[in-house]
């Protein structure tokens, strides 16, 4: 895996922290967040799609990140755009 780190939440102490990743490997972002309060993920289960089955599928997920982390999420696209991904 050709994971490279590109960032973590400043905010979050020695914890468990909202990181982003590029995966150059695979061509993917990759997020570790917080999960979800059964409200927000209800309300995004519930968010309809025109084309696409209603819900999260099992093999997907709701994460949340901080907003004061849109620089990483910059880089990160940055990143992935100049390895051609």
């Amino acid at each position: 895996m050709a994971l490279r780190f590109i960032g973590i939440d400043p905010d979050t102490g020695q914890q468990g922290s909202p990181t982003v990743w590029v995966d150059a490997g695979k061509g993917e972002l990759v997020f570790q967040g917080w999960k979800p309060d059964e409200e927000l993920e209800a309300e995004c289960a519930a968010f309809e799609i025109p084309g696409h089955a209603p819900g999260i599928p099992l093999h997907e997920a709701v994460v949340r990140i901080p907003v004061r982390m849109v620089p990483m999420l910059r880089k990160a696209c940055d990143v992935a755009e100049r390895s051609g991904l």
